[in-house]
């Protein structure tokens, strides 16, 4: 019977009749391992050929042969074999005769399918594979003719985040976690950024990355908690991603549970709550996609889909959100040294002198990057509700585009800037974690008593981090029309 190949919305999508030919994949389909009734006789039926992955698309009439044309299993009695298919769970809209899968699929998701021949002797054989049912309104990348670039070679830092100069904040430089293994490339940074902004990430394509990371909120989210593939909430507020890049201790996640950010980009899909994929799955939804192949052998070399080359990917990209056009920036010469003066308003000036001096902010966000310097207890509440890192310590993101990342904290209880700056004016907790830097000498938590002009004047140097290029460049936003 003949064959038909379709590519829908970069999804390949077999289509065969059930009378002995064999169907091909158009991309590499990830290795199904055989399960096969364990014998000792020498003609036992066994797996000569095991179906691979296969995939399909909601409201798209779907139909396969599990046998193969009766290539799929050996039949060493010569007595002929009958078969039966069976689905996990829900059939999600399939059903089968014989060896015939057929039907429309209704809902997006991963269907575990097992075929099972037996002979006239009651010998049998069992093989399992997945049909990955993609939505029907998925798109494929667009991208552009010549890459984007996102290299240091081709996009280099500004001097003053690569070198020290007076009356700057200090270069952040020193606290690059790039691995030397994963360098980003323009290639690479291009495979993570369709990677980040796929939907197939999530176990009913529901979500992606970006649906937590929104690009006009500095890849964070508007929301206290964000919303996960099935509706569930996240535990935390989600963290934005500017300047991830630099962070001595090289750890993520609010709590630095991820050894690395290579560690960290794999986790939420992998999380019950936010995407729902195990690394299997993820690779073989990936593997059925007809534009990652290429897109993975322009970032590796080759073809190969891997799951450690996701994460290098994602890596790169998130890596790429270096945020360096704000008006703090500007105020910085090709040279390095800055003009504030010339920059800033009387009331920016201000604040910029308090968040160095008196109110302390630059001890815990230091660098022109404005990043973190480690975990710590800010005294949220007097007794720790939430251990993070250990003892009530939290990881802050880098203060860049702070103004469009409401709401604050890793619990999202504030709404506003100008809360936050009162909760450290006069609100901190004398919890037992409490970091000595919020303590007075005394040991009390420290009350700063700052004016309400100080306390405005504050929240306005901060909003000199704010990088409208950032947040609107075209090279870190969807590729997906």
């Amino acid at each position: 019977m003949p064959r038909r190949v379709l590519t829908l919305a970069g999804i390949a999508v077999l289509a065969t009749a059930c009378a002995g030919d064999s169907p091909t994949q158009s991309v590499t389909p990830t290795p199904t391992t055989p399960v096969t009734t364990p014998t000792t006789n020498t003609d036992a039926i066994t797996v000569a050929s095991a179906n691979a992955p296969q995939a399909a698309m909601v409201g798209v009439p779907f139909r396969y042969d599990a046998s193969k044309g009766g290539a799929v299993f050996t039949d060493p009695r010569k007595t002929g074999l009958t078969y039966t298919v069976t689905f996990a769970g829900a059939s999600n809209g399939l059903s089968a005769t014989g060896c015939e899968i057929g039907g429309t699929p209704v809902a997006p998701g991963l269907q575990s399918v097992t075929v099972t021949a037996r002979d006239t002797t009651g010998r049998t054989a069992s093989q399992q594979f997945t049909v990955v049912v993609f939505s029907a309104d998925l798109t494929a990348p667009t991208l552009p003719v010549s890459s984007f670039a996102y290299s240091d070679a081709r996009v280099p830092l500004p001097r003053h985040f690569t070198q020290n100069a007076a009356g700057g904040g200090g270069s952040p430089v020193g606290a690059d976690n790039t691995p030397a293994t994963n360098a980003i490339t323009d290639a690479g940074a291009t495979l993570g950024r369709v990677l980040f902004y796929d939907r197939r990430l999530s176990l009913n394509d529901g979500v992606s990355c970006a649906s937590c990371h929104q690009q006009a909120f500095a890849f964070s989210d508007t929301a206290v908690l964000s919303t996960g593939f099935q509706g569930g909430r996240t535990g935390r507020h989600s963290m934005g991603l500017a300047n991830a890049r630099f962070y001595n201790g090289g750890r993520f996640f609010w709590d630095e549970r991820a050894a690395s950010l290579e560690a960290q980009v794999l986790q939420p899909i992998q999380d019950v709550t936010e995407m729902g994929l195990t690394l299997e799955q993820l690779q073989t939804k990936l593997s059925l996609t007809a534009y990652y192949p290429a897109l993975f052998e322009a970032a590796f070399g080759s073809r190969e889909i891997t799951t450690d080359r996701v994460a290098r990917a994602l890596s790169q990209y998130v890596r790429a959100l270096t945020s360096t056009d704000s008006k703090f920036d500007r105020a910085f010469g090709a040279n390095g040294v800055p003009n504030f003066e010339g920059t800033f308003t009387a009331q920016e000036l201000l604040g910029q002198q308090l968040y160095s001096g008196r109110a302390g902010c630059a001890r815990c966000h230091g660098t022109n990057a404005h990043i973190s310097d480690g975990v710590h207890n800010t005294g949220l509440d007097a007794s720790i509700t939430d251990a993070g890192a250990g003892n009530g310590r939290f990881k802050a993101p880098s203060l860049r585009n702070v103004e469009v990342r409401a709401p604050y904290m890793h619990d999202g209880r504030f709404r506003t800037l100008e809360q936050v700056v009162d909760f450290y004016d006069r609100g901190v907790q004398n919890n037992p974690g409490l970091d000595p830097r919020l303590r007075t000498p005394g040991g009390q938590p420290l009350r700063l008593n700052l004016s309400l002009q100080e306390r405005d004047a504050l929240v306005a140097f901060m909003k000199t981090f704010t990088d409208r290029t950032f947040l609107s460049d075209p090279r870190l936003a969807s590729p997906f029309r």
